[in-house]
């Protein structure tokens, strides 16, 4: 749908990419991949139409609609959710509005034979089967839908969204995009302010429902249960792999490997050759082959390598003296805010060495919780107890904003650095994206990312025994996430974290807190197991829903049945109405319809069952991470659309049949 072809964007004479050419085709879900400052953001603004290039052109078909969801954008205050969602169908509005004119005009007019009249019929004919088909007047429940799986509650709806945070508004944002079904989404880092439901949620929904996706994500999980097809940019040029991230990267590690061996192949080529050069630039005798060589040299074009991957560098927590066995028990713990009640009744035992992960809808109350256990809030109800020998390290969503602005990055490490570490700190710096020149800048020049990340690298280097992590992953790659993970695994202390990272949460916590509805609850095992569970149980629930519906519909069929079978009797032709070969014909279109009717049914619930079948396989660590499973379900559910639509027609045919 969209052509991409020698694209390049210069920065102050410098190229950011260049010869950059690709196509995204319709169903295309591509993750775009490459490191901080590669130019990810730069090429989706230019697919999006909000940015030039410097050379090249992309090429986008008339028709072809585009939706772009930025990292930073400006948001409106001025309507309530609902109002703000609703404006995803103001074209909608728009077609209704020329679907009653036309209407009108028809209505109006008496030349049915002009050509004019004609064009207005085929006008109105193309424009009620749009309207009809992107929902009509019927689009409220679809934005009902996002909303709720998107994380607002029905009573947020008619609230201002001037009352939600910045995250909060983002959602809405979102909303609205994947409410207007563009053909070709561009998503910038779209998980950031999500939970993992609202995550889960947003992957079904592009996998299964969106057109052509293009997005940039640090979250490993969210890559490879949407995307199938990885681009990176790497030295100024970008790589098409028809794979998800995981297989991505060991073929980028290939690739890598067979680039060194060119390139000290390469090097050796050029350093024999200048020898010879050297060796031989004043002798007669070899002038001729001198002089070649020079020109061999100097049409060599040099090969480029791949930037080296520092996640294996290793580093470590320091961990100080021994806490007591309990660094926390919380005995009937509750926090109200005036009249709203953010959880109540907590009881929970965190034991010293115990790695632990709160998870929950945002506002549920684990950030309450985190600064109740900091002593941050002492008007708890309940009783909140602190092991001997507490010594926290405390990661904040806000902490970047406590550094010292007048110290160099370099200067912010190197004052905390003690022992061996201070002959690392280069290095640690590297690690999480502070290289050559970075190191000297000003901590009141960095932005909120780069600042979130020197707190991060702060915290590594302190003496605790007890790390405190709220959101640490939020403006990381997935390079320092792995050397965060590794360093949190490696710690010999107690670790809380709050994430929605559900691939950084795996294989670091044994147990899960969750936060809901006014409680928490606790749930032994990793994050997949307690996505797990929860999945099995709202499966549990539905079953449960779906009976209790049917048996309800049950009491009414019973007394309805008689009632229809009495109508439809009259209805049938009568003996004397039709001769015996017309009968006969009559009743074989009839058994026909009946079959075909029946066996519609019939698939429609075998298809149904299968996509249960294999929602309740997604839910778990091997499903969540197979991209097949979620390639069968997008083909059931298009196998359970076009049932749907035979047995309509089927059943309207019968109908026909029995009032003839």
């Amino acid at each position: 749908m969209i052509s991409v072809d020698n694209l390049k964007v210069e920065f102050n004479a410098t190229p950011l990419f260049e010869d950059v050419g690709f196509v995204i085709n319709r169903k295309d879900r591509i993750a775009l991949v490459g490191k901080n400052g590669a130019g990810k953001s730069t090429l989706l603004k230019i697919l999006a139409g909000l940015q030039t290039p410097t050379e090249g052109h992309v090429s986008v078909p008339h028709d072809c609609t585009i939706g772009y969801l930025p990292q930073v954008m400006v948001l409106s205050d001025e309507h309530t959710v609902m109002q703000e969602a609703e404006k995803a169908f103001d074209n909608i509005k728009q077609m209704k509005a020329r679907l009653d004119e036309i209407n009108q005009m028809l209505a109006e007019r008496t030349d049915y034979e002009s050509e004019s009249y004609l064009q207005l019929i085929e006008e109105f004919t193309h424009l009620d089967e749009r309207f009809n088909m992107m929902g009509g007047t019927n689009y409220h429940a679809e934005i009902e839908r996002t909303l709720q799986g998107l994380g607002f509650e029905q009573s947020d709806f008619n609230r201002p969204t001037k009352e939600f945070s910045g995250g909060w508004r983002m959602r809405i944002e979102l909303a609205k995009l994947l409410l207007r079904h563009p053909d070709v989404l561009l998503l910038d880092e779209p998980t950031n302010h999500l939970d993992i439901e609202s995550i889960e949620w947003l992957e079904n929904f592009l996998a299964t429902k969106a057109n052509a996706v293009m997005l940039v994500s640090h979250d490993r999980a969210f890559l490879n249960n949407v995307t199938t097809r990885t681009i990176e940019i790497s030295c100024r040029h970008i790589y098409d792999y028809k794979v998800k991230y995981d297989e991505f990267v060991t073929l980028r590690q290939e690739r890598r490997e067979q680039q060194m061996r060119a390139y000290q192949n390469q090097q050796k080529m050029i350093q024999d050759t200048t020898d010879f050069i050297e060796r031989f630039r004043y002798k007669a005798t070899k002038a001729v082959q001198v002089q070649s060589r020079i020109k061999m040299l100097e049409k060599v074009v040099p090969i480029e390598v791949d930037e080296v991957d520092n996640s294996t560098l290793r580093l470590k927590f320091t961990c100080s003296d021994r806490s007591g066995s309990y660094p926390v028990i919380c005995d009937e713990v509750g926090k109200a805010f005036g009249q709203h009640q953010v959880f109540d009744h907590v009881n929970l035992t965190i034991s010293r060495g115990d790695k632990v992960a709160f998870v929950g809808r945002n506002g549920e109350g684990k950030t309450t919780l985190v600064r109740c256990i900091m002593q941050q809030i002492n008007d708890y109800t309940g009783k909140l107890t602190l092991g001997h020998n507490i010594k926290i390290g405390y990661f904040a969503q806000n902490q970047a904003q406590l550094l010292d602005e007048n110290l160099t990055v370099f200067q912010t490490i190197d004052n905390v650095a003690t022992g061996d570490m201070r002959l690392k700190v280069r290095d640690l710096l590297g690690a999480f994206m502070f290289g050559g020149e970075d190191i000297d800048k000003k901590v009141k020049v960095l932005s909120g990312g780069e600042r979130t990340r020197l707190a991060m690298i702060r915290l590594l280097l302190q003496p605790v025994n007890f790390l405190i992590l709220d959101e640490p992953t939020n403006h990381l790659d997935m390079r320092s996430k792995d050397v965060l993970k590794e360093a949190i695994r490696q710690f010999e202390g107690t670790v809380i974290v709050v994430s929605h990272d559900r691939d950084f949460l795996d294989g670091l916590v044994q147990k899960v807190y969750e936060f809901g509805g006014g409680k928490v609850k606790e749930h032994l095992g990793g994050i997949y197991d307690f996505l797990r569970d929860k999945h099995e149980q709202l499966m549990r629930q539905g079953a449960d829903v779906n009976v209790n519906e049917r048996g309800i519909d049950a009491l009414f069929a019973n007394k309805a049945q008689k009632k229809e079978l009495a109508d439809e009797a009259p209805k049938q032709p009568k003996a004397g109405a039709l001769s015996y070969a017309e009968q006969k014909e009559f009743n074989k279109k009839l058994k026909k319809a009946e079959r075909m009717v029946e066996n519609c049914e019939l698939t429609i619930s075998e298809t149904e069952s299968a996509i249960s079948i294999l929602e309740a396989q997604m839910a778990t660590p091997e499903g969540a991470a197979d991209m097949s499973l979620y390639e069968r379900h997008q083909k059931l559910k298009q196998a359970l659309d076009k049932a749907m639509e035979e047995w309509e027609v089927a059943s309207e045919e019968l109908e026909n049949l029995k009032q003839q």
